[in-house]
């Protein structure tokens, strides 16, 4: 859900654009679709680091990777990979984590990932999960990272382009939701490779549309 629109938004702006996936689909223009298994490390090297057909190498990686049901040793394997091809190449990553990662409203001791307010218990797995993909990224050491978790619901939607960006806590829209569309997410990604911030976790949420004068 994410890595398709994230592949369409930076397309759209002119970025040239590798999409690794198991089953690569058609490629709008100015996107090569690259077959790639991520728990295949050594297919992984290759295609990130110039040695395979395409022969390009990216100066940013974007990690998509999610597991229903959760797997969170295939999650922090996939991710620490990515980490040890990133750093000798100087290549940035930003990885899509999750909401669990983040600390909770109010009280920044609790992580969503244990708050049944946010994260039910049929979603714990996922969301702890999610909370040991950050710390991989946090003990790698060498590479330069940043971790983007989502708000509580990310779901398809439209692409208004209004979003709140945050740091390490849960953020909420106006009406106290925690929600954004994937195509806003996209958007929140291509603006963080275009104009990176000092924060190595951040999140986002749905801004509202001013209200009329």
């Amino acid at each position: 859900m994410v890595g398709s629109r994230v592949t369409g938004e930076a397309s759209a702006r002119g970025h040239r654009v590798l999409a690794l996936s198991r089953k690569p689909a058609s490629a709008p223009p100015g996107v090569t679709r690259i077959a790639v298994d991520a728990g295949d490390p050594r297919a992984l090297r290759a295609a990130l680091s110039g040695s395979a057909a395409h022969a390009a190498v990216p100066d940013t990686v974007v990690v998509t990777v999610r597991t229903v049901p959760a797997d969170r040793e295939f999650l922090v394997g996939a991710t620490r990979t990515v980490l040890d091809i990133a750093a000798p190449r100087g290549m940035r990553v930003l990885v899509i984590g999750g909401a669990g990662a983040l600390r909770s409203p109010g009280d920044r001791d609790l992580l969503v990932a244990d708050n049944p307010a946010h994260v039910p218990a049929e979603y714990r797995a996922v969301a702890a999960a999610g909370v040991a993909q950050l710390r991989a990224c946090q003990t790698h050491g060498a590479a330069d990272w940043v971790y983007l978790s989502p708000p509580a619901l990310l779901r398809p939607g439209e692409r208004t382009g209004r979003y709140r960006r945050g740091t390490d806590t849960l953020l909420t829209t106006a009406d106290g939701r925690s929600w954004i569309s994937a195509e806003d997410l996209a958007v929140a990604v291509a603006d963080e490779i275009e104009n990176p911030g000092r924060e190595q976790h951040i999140t986002v949420v749905h801004q509202d549309a001013p209200a009329p004068a």
